[in-house]
């Protein structure tokens, strides 16, 4: 039998210990930093709601057009997203549930999984009252419980990003930007 040559041996081992390395170095890394809680791309347009609030629990009343109660918790689990119209709901204001709308078409066969909430009052203008009725469902805050995410300014709105069990996950205030708003809802409309 020839004798091993140590020299070889350990160049072989080495070798093979590179090549497992080469392999595994990039499942500890993505171990690591699963670990440590960093994730990639996960900044949302929107602010999360702290300390949040559960609208179920809370007691929070929206009546709709028809006089019924708006369902926070549906028979199926859905979001719900709840735009608050500043006054005088115009141009500007139609623009951005147009393009709220639009995001929500944008989800494709998950657009179901997503209801629009209109609180306020509806554009003067009877062609978009009536267009906005084609996408979302109009209602009032009873209790003025969320006033505090109304806007303020003429002709806008701002929207509450709302769980399918009636917690309050984000806020898009007014002036915020329509296609971060489809970006964020692409990522949580599954």
């Amino acid at each position: 039998m020839k004798p091993v040559d140590p020299v070889a041996l350990r160049k072989s081992r080495m070798s093979l210990l590179l090549i497992a390395l080469v392999f595994a170095a990039p499942m500890i890394i993505a171990g690591l930093l699963s670990f440590t809680g960093w994730q990639p791309g996960v900044k949302g347009n929107g602010h999360a709601i702290l300390p949040q609030r559960n609208f179920v629990d809370e007691k929070l009343q929206v009546k709709l057009d028809n006089g019924q109660a708006w369902p926070w918790r549906d028979s199926e689990p859905r979001l719900t997203l709840v735009t608050l119209a500043g006054p005088d709901c115009a141009a500007r204001c139609f623009e951005t549930l147009t393009g709220i709308a639009k995001a929500r078409v944008m989800l494709n066969r998950n657009q179901m999984r997503l209801r629009l909430l209109y609180v306020g009052a509806p554009p003067a203008d009877a062609g978009r009252r009536d267009a906005i009725r084609t996408y979302w469902s109009l209602g009032r805050d009873v209790d003025g419980k969320l006033a505090a995410y109304a806007p303020t300014t003429p002709d806008s709105v701002s929207a509450v990003l709302v769980e399918s069990n009636g917690t309050a996950l984000s806020l898009y205030p007014a002036g915020f930007d329509v296609p971060g708003l489809a970006r964020d809802l692409q990522k949580v409309v599954k």
